[in-house]
């Protein structure tokens, strides 16, 4: 990503940013302004939740097509990011009801790699 004095985002400026949109549950504006086109989305293998995506309009449907089965939200929290390098992480706590799953408490660490200032990709570890 491109800032308003035409550099590129280093990884610590993406993660800044991405906090303050984190903070306001905007994952959709996070997705649009930082995700390249060629993003990768991995859960773990074999989740039961979600799995691989990659482009950045099928790591958005993967994303829509979770949100729409979620049915109540009870807790939601994301930590600060920490950055080393080209990459961040955060820890992700989510405690949902979700169609077909009941409720469900997720706690992960979502990994990602910034390069030319675009999430390349997104990892999660729960």
């Amino acid at each position: 990503m491109i800032n308003q004095q035409n550099t590129i985002l280093s990884t610590a400026e993406v993660a800044a940013q991405f906090n303050e949109l984190a903070k306001q549950e905007k994952w959709f504006d996070i997705q649009e302004m930082f995700f390249s086109e060629d993003v990768k989305s991995i859960d773990p293998p074999g989740s039961p939740y979600m799995g691989y995506a990659e482009g950045k309009a099928a790591v958005r449907k993967k994303g829509e097509d979770f949100v729409k089965r979620i049915r109540d939200v009870h807790r939601l929290y994301t930590s600060e990011p920490i950055v080393s390098a080209n990459h961040f992480a955060v820890v992700r706590e989510k405690d949902l009801t979700v169609e077909g799953f009941g409720r469900i408490l997720i706690n992960e660490i979502m990994l990602y790699e910034v390069r030319d200032g675009k999430i390349i990709s997104e990892q999660f570890f729960y």
